[in-house]
């Protein structure tokens, strides 16, 4: 994961992101990557629920 923190709280899924950071350009070029979990995972604490976040801005 790039710039992202998951904590679980009973049924309570919580993200926490820097929105001041960026990790470069996206592979299309047209964005700014800000955080990604890179792909699909598992909530933490619960493998049958996965997620998949990009968070970006227009270049």
């Amino acid at each position: 994961m790039k710039n992202i923190e998951m904590s679980k709280d009973g049924n309570i899924l919580t993200l926490k992101v820097d929105l001041s950071q960026e990790f470069g350009e996206s592979k299309s070029g047209k964005s700014i990557t800000i955080a990604s979990t890179e792909g699909n995972i598992s909530v933490p604490d619960d493998e049958d629920i996965k997620i998949g976040l990009n968070i970006y801005r227009k270049k």
